[in-house]
């Protein structure tokens, strides 16, 4: 007995999900309950910690070959929250987030290189409030079951964002220094 040959058509769309089936497994997808992006400021020389409510990330990590890894985070600026109502509606304003002309900030990773176990150094670009800037910080990264866990800290200066504009310039009230703290938390 003579099988058919399979097509031309459906042997690339075979060969094309094999090769296909691999990257989307890399992928991972993110844990909204367990992931937190935070920032922490002073204000009036007393820290002040607030957080994002709204934020999704890619992150393509590979252990065996991290300098091929890839993340990239996307953060809905309205979802700032300091923990008071007539507060958050004013860091929507022009002279901070401007989140009516810009309504999010935004990472991508350029390069990801591993300093020490479970550590890594990540480089990449940071858009916030039509300014990018590069940057750079230390990432801890954890298995944990089925989960991946990103743990890390990035240090900016607010006003390389724009971040306070006007009177909101003067450092005297609200300081230069933002730390923003991630924990990311894939399946």
């Amino acid at each position: 007995m003579k099988f058919p040959t399979p097509s031309r058509t459906l042997t690339t769309a075979l060969l094309a999900a094999v090769i296909a089936v691999p990257a989307l497994a890399a992928m991972t997808k993110l844990d909204n309950t367990k992931s937190t992006i935070a920032i922490v400021f002073k204000q009036m020389n007393v820290p002040v910690d607030a957080k994002f409510k709204k934020f999704t990330a890619a992150i393509d990590y590979d252990a065996a070959k991290p300098e091929t890894s890839k993340a990239s985070v996307e953060i809905e600026l309205a979802s700032f929250d300091l923990g008071d109502p007539e507060y958050n509606k004013e860091v929507l304003k022009k002279e901070w987030f401007n989140t009516a002309q810009f309504p999010k900030a935004s990472f991508v990773s350029s390069s990801m290189k591993q300093s020490a176990a479970g550590k890594l150094d990540v480089h990449g670009k940071l858009t916030i409030k039509g300014k990018t800037a590069d940057v750079s910080f230390p990432m801890t990264v954890k298995k944990e079951g089925n989960s991946q866990i990103f743990d890390g800290s990035l240090p900016i200066k607010r006003l390389t964002f724009n971040i306070g504009e006007g009177e909101w310039k003067d450092t005297g009230m609200v300081a230069d220094e933002v730390t923003i703290k991630f924990h990311v938390v894939t399946q």
